[in-house]
């Protein structure tokens, strides 16, 4: 057996392909998906999102626009280091079916990833690279938000508003949901694979929230608000779409047969979501449009996300149409009826997105895939994670805006709006 080993060792050494290892319980194949899923999901915020908002706002407030992208990816990276990673996944305290503080919000005990060095391991990788790859979902959870307030947040309050909500938002939903035994969510049986109610309905939700406190934009409703390059759009869409891969198939946190399965159905979602987008629009305006199906795309990676580890082929098929046609109706016509300003529909795409994907969840979920069979009863317990986030994170991001508000303020001035965010704020513009 060792002479084969060694053997295999050096014919694997000599085709250039480096021999599974599982010393120390590492186990390579998982750990180089890993580091390549994390790549890809720091790409869908930089610069996949920052692209993809960035060519939606108007000409004058696109350096700003992606600016908020690019600064929340080096704020939250830090925030994360001190205080972030602990406060969402260390488990001290927590024990199955027993609800206390620590089920709701982790200790301290690992802020500035105390305790972590190269020997760490969660499951079969290093702690380090579960630690970064979570770290880029709490980066883009923020970076989401951005897209309800464009055009009108101050970039001091921003940064701050980000700071605060990262801790006390973010860091405590993804606690409860994916820390294990013990986590609120997670013991209410929670199905979330990716992130539908830890990153799309939370960043969505504070999006609306965000949008109504400070208002519309100057205009609105009156002036043409066009985005100015859609070329930008699509590539951060496409930019999306590619590093999705790494978002939901990554979430495996294995090279194996789930995370393949994650993988087929997110590219099946996303397809049908964007034909569902771009079919419904066609009909209802005549044309199908460049940013409808790019945001049909986006509503379908939304919604398959918390659905990625449980569902085949087929439930995906219906999660995706299911996205595309009720995320545009609520980028449209409800947003029409309300009449609120999410400048470049955060809240209908992610939020909407979001519950449609963790709802159908709990009926396509397949038990041969994920462990869990789609029920009435885990359509309820998805229903119950839904409400439950929607309410903290309504209310959390409520409280932290108005001190922020009477502290610092929220939005910039109506001459430094009208000038635009690029030059009033960064003393730079687009030639």
């Amino acid at each position: 057996m060792k002479k084969s080993l060694v053997l295999f060792t050096l014919l694997a050494g000599l085709c250039g392909f480096a021999a599974p290892s599982f010393a120390d319980g590492l186990d390579t194949g998982a750990t180089a998906w890993m580091l390549s899923s994390t790549a890809l999901v720091l790409l869908m915020t930089i610069p996949g999102l920052a692209l993809f908002y960035g060519g939606m706002v108007r000409k004058k407030n696109v350096l700003g626009t992606m600016m908020q992208s690019f600064a929340i990816t080096a704020l939250i990276s830090v925030v994360w280091m001190v205080a972030g990673y602990s406060i969402a996944f260390d488990t001290t305290g927590m024990t199955k079916g027993v609800t206390n503080f620590y089920s709701f919000f982790g200790s301290l005990n690992h802020a500035f990833l105390n305790g972590m060095d190269m020997k760490s391991m969660t499951g079969g990788i290093p702690e380090s690279v579960f630690m970064t790859f979570q770290m880029t979902f709490a980066i883009i959870t923020p970076a989401l938000i951005t897209g309800a307030f464009a055009d009108r947040m101050k970039f001091s309050t921003m940064l701050v508003f980000m700071t605060i909500w990262s801790l006390v938002v973010y860091s405590p939903i993804a606690h409860m949901v994916w820390s294990g035994d013990g986590g609120f969510l997670w013991d209410l049986g929670v199905l979330d694979f990716a992130g539908g109610t830890v990153v799309h309905i939370n960043a969505g939700v504070a999006g609306l929230v965000t949008a109504l406190m400070l208002g519309p934009r100057i205009g609105y409703g009156k002036e043409p608000m066009a985005p100015h390059n859609l070329v930008l759009t699509v590539i951060g869409a496409a930019m999306l779409w590619v590093g999705w891969f790494g978002f939901n198939a990554g979430s495996a946190v294995a090279a194996d047969g789930r995370a393949g399965m994650a993988m087929a159905v997110t590219q099946i979602a996303t397809a049908a979501a964007a034909l569902g987008w771009m079919f419904a629009e066609w009909i209802v305006k005549g044309k199908p449009s460049v940013l409808g199906i790019a945001s049909g795309a986006v509503a379908g990676l939304v919604a398959i996300t918390p659905a990625s580890g449980f569902v085949g082929p087929v439930g995906s098929l219906v999660i995706g149409v299911a996205a595309g046609v009720i995320c545009f109706w609520a980028a449209t016509s409800l947003k029409g009826m309300l009449g609120y300003d999410d400048s470049l529909d955060a809240f209908g795409v992610h939020a909407i997105g979001g519950i449609v994907g963790a709802l159908l969840t709990g009926v396509f979920a397949v038990e041969s895939i994920g462990g869990t069979a789609g029920s009435m009863g885990q359509l309820w317990i998805q229903a119950e994670s839904v409400g439950i986030t929607i309410a903290y994170t309504a209310v959390m991001t409520f409280i932290i805006l108005k001190v922020l508000d009477i502290v610092m303020g929220l939005r910039v001035t109506e001459e430094q709006e009208r000038e635009g965010l690029d030059i009033a704020l960064h003393g730079e513009r687009v030639e």
